[in-house]
């Protein structure tokens, strides 16, 4: 079925391969992500992560053979989300999780699909999605979490400038804020003061802006620990350029700090 014009939602296509099973869903966007996007799928499946949330690829239009719907269906895929419309990672969220509160989840978890995160953990955000938490973040800088081979300039670039903007921003103390790796209640995201299906959250800003809106409203938000690996060698998986990329972080961050992108 194709989405066209429904606002702040940009256009997509959905592939579903199976009716809606669980309470909630696992929103991964990606684009051209390879192989990484079948072996976290392939992890998801050992521990059996499909049979306790449906699974939601929401891709941005990949080119390299990624999204083969056989091969989905064969990982435990539930659905398929394809962009069409203006938009990067914030955009393909918004389609995600737009979809996803038309077909009645109670909430989101949210992952990269570049193999990165360790999906296994993907209970813990449901069991304090149960407790009535409405924002979990994941952290690899908790007790219990993992960072591994972090590189150096990420390190440092979230524990002294991200995290402490973040969580002045936020009025809550969050330590791994670049992590995609979290959830969303839909009490949280269908608020009237959130209104996250908006244009203006094209790249990384839904990202930011949903880490801090949770504790502004007085909502109940948490960390809980993860594992984040990176490759011990070759190029880092990541989309964010390291001039370009890095600048456009700090400016969101900035806007986000000024409440730019709170309704208005």
């Amino acid at each position: 079925m194709i989405y066209k014009g429904v606002t702040g939602v940009p256009d997509f296509e959905c592939k579903e391969y199976a009716p809606k099973k669980t309470k909630y869903c696992v929103c991964i966007p990606i684009i051209n992500e390879g192989r990484r996007i079948r072996k976290e799928l392939e992890r998801a499946q050992k521990y059996q992560i499909d049979r306790i949330a449906d699974i939601i690829i929401c891709d941005g239009n990949s080119t390299d053979g990624c999204t083969d719907s056989e091969q989905l269906k064969r990982l435990g895929v539930n659905s398929l989300l394809v962009k069409y419309g203006k938009g990067k990672q914030g955009a393909q969220l918004r389609m995600g999780m737009w979809w996803a509160l038309q077909r009645g989840y109670d909430g989101i978890v949210t992952i990269d699909g570049n193999n990165k995160d360790s999906i296994e953990d993907i209970p813990k955000f449901l069991e304090k999605l149960e407790q009535g938490y409405d924002f979990i973040q994941g952290s690899r800088y908790i007790k219990g979490g993992h960072a591994v081979n972090t590189p150096l300039i990420r390190h440092l670039s979230v524990r002294l400038i991200h995290a402490p903007i973040i969580s002045f921003t936020a009025k809550y103390y969050f330590t791994d804020t670049t992590n995609a790796y979290r959830a969303h209640s839909r009490k949280y995201l269908k608020h009237p003061e959130v209104q996250p299906f908006r244009d203006v959250f094209m790249t990384y800003e839904l990202l930011a802006y949903l880490s801090v809106r949770a504790s502004q409203l007085g909502l109940k938000v948490c960390e809980i620990p993860v594992t984040r690996a990176y490759p011990k060698e070759g190029k880092i998986p990541t989309k964010i350029s390291f001039f370009k990329g890095n600048f456009d972080l700090f400016s969101i961050l900035l806007k986000n700090l000024k409440g730019e992108y709170q309704p208005k």
